[in-house]
């Protein structure tokens, strides 16, 4: 059983300790169900998606049990993030690792021997050592939680070797509760978790994978300098993340960014760690606007107030995309996902799964990229889709399953069903021409170059400007019949040989098509333009905006980043966007109304509760 506070024999509400120190009157889904089952003395494996709350799960535990919380984080820079926001709210926490100069380690050595610390955060391989085992049994330890726990499986997206020593805490600490917390693991991966931790019958919290402050927009990669910077100007002043599919690629959008104006900076692992967390530190100041990156910038992102991330390339697989399009609205207000697809991407991922060579994760692999790029080229609402890829229903607020969320780009701007019978007839009968006069199949890319009548070294090389079929789609767009190319494909009627460098080749069905000149529909191009405002409004209101004093959340804001400065930490550790637009669309005169406002706890009406009411007075 977790122990209560020294000196106090009944255990304080969790409801109470939550305003009190956390400012918050009712917790998100699940929070209490995994906070009253630790301080049961029971583990908890909790699957919380990003966004979702994971910290308070272990901090106000902390504050409710008797002894001290070791906290395992991979990331140095998202400990001292941790550590400065819960010194914010008056809980005294404190990390070791080797940021610190010898005298500042030993210095909190000797603070946590003599209990002034409620949490300690740890990376996993300092925490195994002898010394820190046996200063642990020392110290009183009265809670354990693993943060990032999908690390320790090899099937996690994100494996770390060094977690699998985290095995022996069970041994260690038998009787102190154990969470395992993770915002994804499939099955598989819960499996090794809870086996790998040792965990003893743990209460297992899954939460919903909904992100419903997010919106997710897919569009056709054009010319994406010019898209990019219409998506910028969309969300003008605010943070973002565009993520890039090589190095090179986040270092020439850096250098076309800056050209326009734009601060941003490059991230990738071929740089000196220096130098990355130098540039991580810069966008987590608010001194960039934004991070160009490769997958490098990871879990260390816990910046909560990123408006949008665009993929300025396809990522890996269906999870990827969630995880990265995820650190968009942490702290729950509306924010943008930004899809540029080509299906050329999916090409370049095709030949690095051939170069994969154990057979099973080339299969697992190539799953994986249809699935992505069925998602990216479906019609269906994108939320409902990554919903069930993880095996879930979307859910109204009623509890009613839905098909569509009314915020993303299928929903808002939905594709009609045209005629494609005839632009199905010219791509199969092109297909079927060049393989009849060359004896061999090409590439997607060259058979619109044939339909379309280009002058190519390709074309005059194979003859190919002699076909029937050369120069008869002149109607279309070489976009467009890509397009019609990709929809036949998802009607069965045509298929691209992913073992013989993704040729083309009329399937059995499409061959009966053309000789039966059936007819068929097909779904529009994927929408190439901005949302218009009517529709952008809709999907700010879709993803929770509300109504507020905008020159007062302005105002506020340019408090809290003087404070900030001021105490040299992130602006949103002083408090979250969120909490300032409450602030503004509640316009509180007094402190009892300034304690009603989510994100307020003690500590902090009492440290800025006059400042905030100060500036509320002089924006009237």
């Amino acid at each position: 059983m977790a122990r209560t506070l020294a000196g106090s024999t009944e255990r304080p509400s969790i409801d109470a300790i939550l305003k009190r120190h956390f400012g918050f009157q009712s917790f998100r889904p699940l929070q209490r169900e995994i906070i009253e089952s630790l301080l049961a003395g029971e583990d908890v494996l909790a699957l919380l998606p990003t966004g979702g709350g994971k910290s308070l799960c272990y901090q106000l535990p902390a504050v409710a049990i008797e002894g001290l919380t070791i906290v395992i984080s991979p990331l140095i820079a998202l400990m001292k993030d941790q550590v400065d926001s819960l010194e914010e709210i008056g809980l005294p926490a404190t990390f070791l690792n080797s940021s610190l100069s010898p005298d500042e380690f030993r210095r909190r050595w000797r603070s946590l021997g003599s209990g002034r610390y409620k949490i300690l955060y740890l990376a996993p391989e300092r925490l195994v050592t002898d010394e820190m085992l046996a200063a642990l049994d020392a110290w009183n330890v009265g809670l354990i939680a693993v943060d990032e726990a999908h690390c320790i499986s090899e099937w996690g997206h994100d494996f770390r070797p060094e977690y699998r020593a985290l095995a022996i805490l069970r041994e260690r600490f038998p009787r102190v509760p154990l969470v395992a917390l993770t915002a994804t693991a499939t099955a598989r991966v819960r499996d090794d978790i809870v086996t790998l931790l040792r965990m003893r019958q743990p209460r297992i919290h899954v939460a919903s994978f909904n992100r419903p402050n997010l919106s997710y927009r897919i569009v056709p990669r054009l010319s994406p300098l010019k898209q990019i910077l219409g998506i910028l100007a969309e969300h003008r002043g605010e943070s973002g993340i565009i993520y890039c599919m090589t190095r090179n690629r986040t270092e020439e959008l850096e250098e076309a960014l800056i050209h326009e104006g734009v601060l941003a900076r490059a991230y990738h692992a071929g740089m000196e760690s220096a130098e990355r967390a130098r540039r991580q530190d810069l966008f987590i100041q608010d001194q960039i606007q934004v991070i160009v990156a490769t997958i490098a910038f990871g879990m260390g992102v816990h910046k909560p107030d990123v408006r949008f991330v665009v993929h300025h390339d396809l990522p890996k697989n269906i999870e990827s995309y969630y995880q990265e399009s995820g650190r968009a609205g942490r702290d729950g207000l509306p924010s943008e996902c930004v899809l540029l697809y080509s299906r050329s991407d999916a090409a370049r991922l095709h030949h690095l799964i051939d170069n994969i060579t154990n057979e099973q994760e080339q299969t697992v692999a190539r799953r994986h990229l249809t699935q992505l790029i069925e998602f990216c080229e479906s019609p269906l609402c994108r939320r409902v889709q990554l919903l069930q890829y993880f095996g879930e229903t979307y859910q109204g607020r009623d509890g009613r399953s839905l098909a569509a969320c009314g915020a993303c780009d299928n929903c808002l701007t939905p594709r009609e069903q045209v005629d494609g019978t005839v632009e199905g007839q010219k791509i199969l009968s092109c297909v079927l021409r060049i393989q009849q006069k060359s004896g061999f199949r090409v590439g997607l890319h060259h058979v619109v170059d044939v339909l379309c009548g280009a002058d190519t070294e390709k074309i005059r090389r194979w003859e190919h400007q002699t076909l029937s079929t050369y120069g008869i789609g002149g109607e279309h767009t070489r976009y467009e019949w890509m397009h019609f190319a990709r929809e036949l494909m998802r009607l069965g009627l045509l298929r691209q040989d992913a073992e013989r460098f993704n040729v083309l080749e009329a399937t059995p069905t499409g061959r009966e098509f053309l000789k039966n000149r059936a007819r068929i529909e097909v779904n529009k191009p994927l929408v190439t333009g901005r949302l218009s405002r009517e529709k952008r409004e809709q999907q700010r209101k879709m993803t929770g905006a509300i109504v507020y004093d905008q020159g007062l959340f302005s105002r506020l804001r340019e408090w809290r980043k003087s404070v900030a400065a001021e105490r040299g930490v992130p602006a949103y550790v002083i408090f979250h966007d969120s909490t300032l637009q409450a602030i503004a669309q509640e316009k509180p005169t007094s402190r009892a109304g300034l304690a009603r406002i989510a994100g307020l706890g003690e500590r902090k009406l009492t440290q800025y509760g006059d400042q905030i009411l100060a500036v509320i007075r002089d924006a009237d």
